[in-house]
């Protein structure tokens, strides 16, 4: 399995993402500094990642605290959950991570400060082995969805180095060809950044899937040709009410698939859906560089001074989702509904150690 991150003794250690296809190598990040740099670089990016590389980074904080009383320690805590907290606004991963840090703290206040580094890093450790675990049930559930033979299409990187491993789209389709269906996968190129073209193939192919690279553009002439039977994308917000905040171009390939009669799928651990939120519109979109528009590989590709827009997410409708799976079980429309009772469910899911 992809080790996209891991806590070592030394720190916490990435695949750099940025380096992918072409390299393979790795980061170790030995403060909460250099994690919340690796987070806002996309060193290591994807919604659960993330989320669990911000508990990591603020484990690292304070373990490397010098702070002699409670007080120190928990203004040093603090500076790590805001460091951490600034750098990607859409995943609502990161936030769910950084407020069961900041229980974790509270419940253990009154222990030695000892005990508390300690806790604090086996926390993180715990979400790691949760998420692994939380991949492998949600692809047992969707596993039920995918079709027995044909191509299924993805978009943008939902597999194992989104996560702490396995994947969320990506591992819908690994248990789905564990179970002996026989999938082709299609893998949008996913604009500007490339996520599909350098990181998705580079998942399958080092699998074994079969897998084919298009461009973006050619998506909707894909289901008019009859080439894609599914869609399984992964999430960065579920908002409650079923609205769903994916990497740009989510929204166009959704709309695709409704004119085209092909079954939209989300799959996203249980941490990605806000309920807080009540739908779409209250979404943080994240702005990211210009550069990544107008530059591929360092190199110029459109004229100097044009005026760029580059949002990282946009947001599909519930109405163009067929159906949202997560560890927790396969919610449906109404998604108000659906949702509501899965929060209230505990997750059957087995952690291995």
């Amino acid at each position: 399995m992809i080790r996209t991150l891991e806590w070592t003794d030394s720190g916490v250690r990435f695949i750099d993402q940025t380096k992918l296809p072409r390299e393979e190598t790795y980061v170790t990040c030995t403060d909460c500094e250099a994690v919340a740099h690796a987070i806002r670089t996309m060193v290591v990016r994807g919604a659960p990642a993330i989320g669990v590389a911000a508990a990591m980074g603020i484990a690292l904080g304070v373990k490397n605290s010098g702070a002699r009383s409670l007080d120190e320690l928990e203004r040093e805590f603090d500076r790590c959950c805001e460091l951490v907290g600034a750098t990607r606004p859409t995943a609502v991963n990161l936030f769910w991570a950084i407020r069961r840090m900041r229980g974790k703290f509270e419940a253990l206040r009154m222990h030695s400060l000892a005990h508390l580094k300690l806790a604090l890093i086996e926390e993180a450790q715990r979400m790691y082995g949760e998420d692994i675990a939380a991949n492998q049930a949600m692809g047992r559930w969707g596993a039920t969805l995918m079709p027995a033979s044909g191509g299924v299409l993805t978009h943008c990187n939902a597999g194992a180095l989104a996560t702490c491993g396995y994947g969320t789209a990506l591992g819908v389709i690994r248990a789905a060809i564990e179970q002996g269906k026989k999938i082709q996968v299609y893998a949008d190129e996913t604009r500007p950044f490339l996520q599909g073209a350098r990181l998705t193939a580079w998942e399958l192919v080092k699998d074994g899937i079969p897998t084919t690279l298009i461009s973006d553009s050619m998506a909707g002439s894909m289901m008019k040709q009859g080439k894609i039977r599914a869609i399984v994308v992964g999430a960065d917000r579920i908002a409650a009410n079923g609205d769903v905040a994916n990497k740009i171009g989510t929204y166009t390939v959704a709309v695709l698939a409704k004119e085209h009669g092909v079954p939209f799928y989300v799959a996203a651990p249980f941490s990605t859906i806000d309920l807080e939120t009540p739908d779409g519109s209250g979404i943080p979109i994240e702005q990211r560089s210009t550069q990544e528009v107008t530059h591929i590989a360092g190199k110029a590709i459109a004229p100097e001074g044009v005026a760029v827009e580059n949002p990282a997410f946009d947001v599909t409708p519930a109405k163009y989702v067929t159906s949202i799976v997560t560890e927790r079980g396969i919610a449906r429309q109404p998604y108000e509904e659906s949702l509501a009772k899965l929060a209230a469910l505990v997750a059957n899911v087995v952690i291995e150690t």
